[in-house]
């Protein structure tokens, strides 16, 4: 499976760094490369094993350029970045008893309210307003719990991210998009864990997607710091509108199988 056609490889390359650059304004590149993969015929397992190695070389491109340029202070945020890590091993280890059809029935609907949210709050810009929990209960609480969903199904992760950081930390839009990568890089980092012990990982192939994501990361990056929430404000709402209508799209979604569509 690591031998796949050179224009193939070349495909998800291109695929990884258009991924890398959405993910690091908005999140959702898990939304391009995994569809990439199951077209270039890799299958479902290997496909969301591989895909947890490859973003974390867009989640560590895009936090790079934000703590570089004061966005984030990375010594400060490695505890949450711990938990989530944590979250994400357990999520991982419990993704085969967590009743998934539940997950996937509800989520699209949750990432619909997340982009109305974002979509009609008045205010929403690149300053920090009121903090309504302290880092401390932040870090014990929304990120493990987020971390934990991301091993056990993963889609809109960074979204439930932003959410928190936005409507709890208190973060502007800039600033709650640079906290979300590295915490997101420590919840798939903790579950990829779990998919490389089993053996699913394909490495070749991620790496090479990882390359892809590391470039395509730090043009999205640099984006988002020149044009802040104008450009990952409506960029958010449409990644979480795209991820929900991708979820219920699917023919095996429970809604569409309870209505017999």
């Amino acid at each position: 499976m690591n031998d796949l056609a050179s224009h193939l490889v070349l495909l998800l390359f291109f695929a990884s760094l258009f991924a890398g650059f959405v993910d690091s304004i908005a999140g959702g590149g898990g939304l391009i490369t995994i569809p990439a993969m199951l077209i270039a015929g890799i299958p479902p397992l290997e496909s969301l094993a591989t895909n947890k190695l490859q973003s974390q070389f867009g989640a560590a491109s895009a936090t790079i350029a934000y703590a570089r340029r004061g966005h984030m202070h990375l010594k400060k945020q490695l505890p949450m970045a711990a938990m989530s890590l944590a979250g994400g091993v357990i999520g991982a280890m419990l993704a085969s008893l967590v009743p998934a059809g539940w997950l996937a029935a509800t989520i699209p609907f949750l990432l619909i309210a997340i982009a109305a949210f974002f979509a009609v709050k008045p205010n929403l810009n690149d300053t920090d307003s009121h903090q309504r929990v302290t880092p401390l209960v932040f870090g014990l609480t929304v990120v493990p719990l987020v971390g934990l969903y991301d091993g056990v199904f993963g889609p809109g992760a960074g979204s439930f991210y932003m959410l928190g950081f936005v409507l709890l930390a208190g973060f502007g839009m800039l600033r709650a998009t640079a906290h979300t990568k590295l915490i997101n890089l420590g919840s798939n980092f903790g579950s990829f864990l779990v998919f490389a012990a089993t053996g699913s990982v394909l490495w070749k192939i991620g790496l090479v997607m990882g390359a892809g994501q590391f470039l395509g990361a730090q043009i999205g990056s640099r984006m988002a710091m020149k044009n802040g929430a104008r450009l990952i404000k409506p960029l958010l709402v449409l990644s979480c509108l795209a991820l929900a209508l991708k979820l219920i799209a699917d023919p095996a979604h429970p809604v569409r199988v309870w209505l017999g569509v």
